[in-house]
């Protein structure tokens, strides 16, 4: 008759001795004493757990590799520890993965996912670009969209003249004007500063991505002054870069200020104190997505009609129609 092997006691040093079954050694501030835990936490420690068998590594092993107790590394595991990202980061490079695996996401709940993230570690941008381009072809995620090419969408930060731009393109190519945040507001029912500050930013992105789409639905040819941070969700990114010919419109951080200023709106920089190096900072890190357009123009190079004339030109020629 087979018997279990339980495991011994923490001793006072905190070194756990296993057996075939394996229990945390203390308590930790993560524990709930009515039974009840941290589903977060206990996640967490069931995929360390995977990933140091998986490895063949002892405990013993990943503790002296990561620099942490065994008792710590232990309540980790058991998902009764309070461990710091530090902490986690250290166990990580000891089981030789990044943090993002020892968390979990998505791309890591199959062998695919995990090697399809391997193929695409440490690539440049041009090929990662590829790579997604060739992907949604593919994959054909927004099929059946009609004359996809005759959709304009003007990229942007607030003052770089979507608007403005944007109806005189329209006016000259005989398309619809959409100015994407009034749909918004039509959807919602409320303005989109009320949006923000009854919903949150969530709800904001999921009417923002309904009325993309619905946009697209009902406009086969349209320009589109798309808001500025719809590229920080790269699903509808995604599906505008797809059933669109997009425009990315620059300006000098300046001329962002000044037309702002002129409009009225100092959104999102009017509580701040450092509105210029705010904007600056907001146009930096879009500006790697903005850059995934098919196009870009210079709205601050010249005066409103020679950019007017510059950019009918550039559409035009992309849309294959006379000058």
């Amino acid at each position: 008759m087979s018997s279990t092997i339980l495991p011994k006691k923490a001793s006072p040093s905190g070194r756990v001795s296993t057996g075939t079954r394996e229990s945390p050694a203390v308590a930790g501030p993560g524990d709930d004493l009515t039974g009840e835990m941290n589903p977060f936490l206990t996640r967490l420690g069931a995929r360390a757990r995977e990933l140091r068998v998986r490895r063949g590594m002892t405990r013993k092993a990943v503790a002296l590799a990561a620099g942490v107790s065994q008792r710590h590394l232990a309540n980790l595991e058991y998902g009764v520890g309070n461990a710091s990202i530090l902490v986690l980061q250290q166990v990580a490079q000891a089981l030789q993965c990044p943090l993002g695996e020892l968390i979990g996401d998505v791309t890591t709940s199959s062998p695919e996912w995990l090697m399809i993230r391997e193929l695409l570690e440490q690539r440049d941008e041009p090929t990662l670009q590829r790579v997604r381009v060739a992907i949604a072809a593919m994959l054909d995620t927004h099929a059946g969209s009609a004359t996809v090419g005759a959709r304009i969408a003007l990229l942007g930060l607030r003052g770089a003249g979507k608007s403005t731009l944007g109806q005189m393109l329209a006016d000259d190519l005989g398309f619809p004007f959409v100015e994407l945040s009034r749909a918004i507001e039509k959807i919602a029912g409320c303005t989109v500063a009320e949006i923000q500050a009854l919903y949150g930013a969530n709800a904001y992105r999921r009417y923002e991505r309904r009325a993309l789409e619905e946009a697209i639905r009902v406009h086969p040819k349209a320009v589109i002054a798309i808001p500025g941070g719809l590229v920080s969700d790269p699903g509808t990114f995604n599906q505008l870069l797809a059933q669109c010919t997009a425009v990315w419109l620059r300006a000098d951080p300046h001329d962002h200020m000044q037309r702002v200023t002129a409009q009225g709106d100092l959104r999102p920089m009017a509580a701040s104190k450092e509105a210029m190096h705010d904007l600056q900072a907001i146009l930096a890190s879009r500006a790697p997505f903005y850059a995934k357009a098919h196009a870009r123009l210079d709205t601050s190079a010249q005066a409103l009609e020679p950019t007017a004339a510059a950019l009918r030109t550039m559409v035009r020629d992309m849309l294959r129609l006379p000058r």
